[in-house]
């Protein structure tokens, strides 16, 4: 039985490049937008981005940044839900894997407000980079505990508003349901090894407040969302 006392640091599929190449990474992201999609994961993020625009400059465009952007399906949910609300937007998706912003590029050619870096956050080429806001929609659970401070007080000082945080409750419901559910719906051996796995490596609220300690974090909110998943609003220090 797994063990949910603690975070899993077992590496899923997705995190080896070699293995997340053509048609196999691809199917994996086709279905993971479904599951996020049907399961209401993405209000969580939305949510998170209306606590924080109520002191954005009505009289230029929000520059959102979406990191471990996936198949770019997260900015275009942003995007529609900025139009209902007469909000500007420029957003940029960020992923290391070339395969994938490849891949998020053609997903999402309709959208002319939505650009691509291929670049490693941990590099210096990346912390460069300002934003209005910064979103991690089922991202940071990838990262050790060791990583996280530092990558948070780094995004914080990168994000002019603040950072959303969208990630996984690390819970024996979730794991046992999502393990159901894509052995019996999924078509992706990537998909059923690696979204069990993402639960055994998701958070519990103890986890989010030391870690937010180890990075020197206090002005944050955390609360929980159905299905099984942490929103964490940080306010920017850029």
């Amino acid at each position: 039985m797994p063990d949910f006392s603690q975070r899993s640091e077992e590496l899923e599929i997705m995190d080896d490049l070699d293995a997340s190449q053509g048609e196999v990474v691809f199917q994996t992201l086709r279905e993971l937008a479904i599951i996020n999609r049907r399961l209401g994961g993405n209000y969580v993020t939305t949510n998170g981005l209306a606590k924080l625009i109520k002191n954005a400059d009505p009289h230029r465009p929000l520059r959102i940044a979406d990191i471990g952007c996936g198949g770019g399906d997260m900015l275009m949910y942003i995007d529609r839900w900025a139009k209902k609300r007469n909000l500007k937007v420029d957003l940029v998706g960020v992923d290391f894997n070339p395969q994938i912003t490849g891949f998020a590029q053609n997903n999402t050619s309709g959208f002319s407000n939505i650009r691509y870096l291929t670049q490693d956050i941990f590099s210096q080429e990346f912390a460069a980079h300002k934003f209005d806001l910064i979103v991690c929609s089922l991202f940071l659970h990838h990262f050790t505990a060791n990583q996280l401070p530092p990558l948070l007080q780094q995004l914080s000082q990168q994000a002019t508003l603040g950072v959303i945080i969208n990630d996984l409750h690390r819970h024996p419901l979730a794991y046992y349901s999502i393990k159901l559910l894509t052995q019996l719906a999924s078509r992706s051996a990537m998909v059923k090894y690696d979204a069990p796995l993402s639960v055994l490596r998701g958070f519990s609220a103890q986890d989010w407040h030391h870690t937010l300690r180890e990075a020197k974090l206090s002005d944050y909110e955390l609360k929980w969302y159905w299905a099984f998943r942490w929103q964490v609003v940080i306010r920017g220090l850029g």
